[in-house]
């Protein structure tokens, strides 16, 4: 569609509520919203300027749809099934995460504190979940200080710097009876069900008499404790006297992403916390309010009140929910809120600081690669393989790694046309005649480097089609393997020796994680394509099967298994008659 079919369709939008689903250029569906007015909402995005992440949706808008409601709450019961039904790429994808960490007290002879991302059924005490790793590090690490359960995973042969400070029982020497750990399990327990505050007022009458007797390097140690039981364990005080079931909702955007946490309260405690984190191209306040419809959508347990943020667009969500919403403005219902927020504050933080180390990683192993290989710039890596049977259904496929992260709307796969039998040599030759041409055909990015699977062989090959024919100058590299088909050794070019490549440099990991990738998007490819053709070949052999009606089983089944496993009544929904579905029935039994 071009811009004069958009701007002429624009100019019907209907001044009512509703959803818009803006599709590719594939007609593919990329995004759903709800607006209360259409004709406002879906024009905005092609006027005025947007921040980035709204410009890269937009520049892969081809056409939009839309549907039009009564009432704003029927357009949000419908955004939720349109998103359930597509999934599209650019829409916030509600997932429930599982990984959220808990504080854990083994059940062993001589228990230990860890952090784990799963609650089993061990008989051991688990405490959380914490909205972030670090806050529970925190917390493991103030309650380290506080109770002297055993550091170590195994018991070490004498005493260590832990017991000296008073933070072990040293049971590695010492008998410690069963009591005494289930009276320390009681403390930690009492602790973080808000006990921790009889403990802070101990420490401050231990800091007095401290001070009070000159002991100011002890007094400031119990000071800066008391500090830090107050930090850690404010985000713990989440209980309320009202007995009612409730959730309560916090957000924080930053850097193009969207943090929302839910503290889940019923009878008036907290009993669980729900957190994500994802990329959002909406405003925030309607991504808000369209995680809180699919965080409800098809789920019965929806609380008698829920607390939003003030900036929360609710039009259309209580008669959504059936819930009453509260936007708090002041007093502890506002700083319930605000301490959700808090919580989404921290994930996403930590979040971005995790994103920040891997990059960093990540242009450390490029500028290395760069430098081994001797390039003056490093971009684009377009990575090659083959896959066959023996020969048979033979395909290659191809990966493209910009900044050293996975550019997959780029991956292509190909079929390979004139090569018999196992040839990998050949089989290459093909696959970068084919890429190459067609990129220089289409003035396509070239890339600063190429990798093949395999060692000379597959270099030499590559490289004579891209010199001798194509007239190209594009490094090559390949990362052979052992005898264990683990990666082992990498060259460059038509150079005889290896490189003197660190297996435990970041530069090393990378090009193994794009042979990785393109192996598995290779075999991947390979598996589906031998699984049609079994298919075509078998329906081949059966009186009756044309062209079109295979086509048809194909498109309907999908695979040899589906169909040997279908029924009559299967064949019939597919278009194909009994008599003939019978005689397709007979001969796959017969296998």
């Amino acid at each position: 569609m071009t811009w004069e079919d958009l701007r002429a369709k624009l100019t019907l939008l209907p001044e009512k509520p509703g959803c818009y689903l803006m599709k590719d250029e594939r007609g593919s569906v990329i995004y759903v919203g709800k607006a209360k007015v259409l004709k406002n909402r879906v024009r905005s995005y092609f006027t005025g300027s947007h921040d980035g992440k709204t410009q890269l949706l937009v520049s892969h808008i081809a056409d939009f749809e839309y549907i039009v409601t009564d009432t704003v709450a029927e357009a949000l019961v419908l955004e939720c099934n349109l998103i359930k039904h597509y999934n599209p790429h650019y829409n916030i994808m509600l997932r429930d995460d599982k990984t959220y960490p808990y504080i854990k007290i083994t059940k062993e002879e001589h228990p230990r504190l860890e952090i784990v991302r799963k609650v089993q059924k061990d008989k051991a005490a688990y405490f959380g979940p914490y909205p972030s790793g670090g806050a529970a590090a925190e917390t493991k690490k103030l309650l380290d200080r506080l109770y002297p359960l055993r550091k170590c995973k195994k018991l070490k042969p004498k005493v260590c710097l832990y017991y000296h400070i008073g933070q072990c029982l040293a049971p590695c020497e010492f008998a410690v009876s069963e009591k005494t750990y289930q009276s320390i399990v009681k403390e930690i327990t009492d602790f973080l069900s808000g006990g921790y505050e009889k403990i802070a007022a101990e420490l401050q009458q231990k800091m007095q008499v401290e001070a009070e007797a000159l002991h100011f390097e002890r007094a400031a140690e119990l000071r800066d404790l008391i500090a830090q039981i107050e930090r850690v364990m404010e985000s713990q005080k989440v209980t309320l006297s009202d007995h009612m079931d409730r959730d309560v909702f916090g957000a924080y955007a930053e850097k193009g992403y969207l943090s929302i946490q839910v503290f889940i309260m019923r009878q008036g405690k907290m009993i669980e916390r729900s957190a994500a984190v994802f990329r959002h191209h909406g405003t925030e306040a309607e991504d808000i309010a369209s995680y809180i419809a699919q965080f409800y959508f098809d789920n019965p347990d929806v609380p008698k009140e829920i607390w939003l943020p003030q900036d929360v667009d609710v039009e259309g969500l209580q008669e959504f929910l059936g819930a009453r919403i509260l936007q708090p403005k002041r007093g502890k219902k506002y700083e319930l809120v605000e301490l959700a927020a808090r919580n989404a504050r921290i994930a996403l933080e930590e979040k971005l600081r995790l994103m920040e180390r891997d990059e960093r990683r990540t242009v450390s192993a490029m500028q290395e690669l760069a430098d081994a290989f001797g390039l003056a710039q490093l971009r684009r890596i377009e990575a090659f393989d083959n896959s066959n049977t023996q020969g048979t259904d033979p395909v290659a496929a191809m990966v493209v790694f910009i900044d050293g992260q996975p550019a997959r709307s780029e991956y292509r796969k190909f079929k390979i046309k004139t090569v018999v039998g196992p040839d990998d040599y050949s089989s290459m030759r093909e696959v970068i005649r084919r890429r190459y041409t067609r990129v220089l055909k289409e003035h396509l990015s070239l890339p600063d480097l190429i990798m093949v699977d395999g060692g000379k062989g597959q270099i030499a090959a590559a490289i004579d089609v891209l010199e001798n024919e194509l007239a190209l100058d594009i490094p090559v590299c390949g990362l052979a393997k052992d005898d264990r088909h683990r990666s082992h050794q990498v060259f460059l070019g038509e150079e005889v020796e290896p490189l003197s490549l660190d297996h435990a440099s970041p530069a090393f990991h990378l090009l193994q994680r794009i042979q990785d990738e393109v192996h598995r998007f290779a075999i991947t490819f390979h598996r589906g394509t031998r699984q049609k053709n079994a298919l075509h070949s078998l329906l081949d052999e059966i009186p009756g099967i044309g062209e079109a009606r295979r086509k048809q089983l194909l498109r309907h089944f999908g695979s040899l298994a589906e169909m040997k496993n279908a029924s009559l009544e299967e064949f019939r929904k597919a278009g194909i008659g009994d008599r003939l579905a019978r005689q397709i029935m007979a001969h796959l039994q017969s296998l």
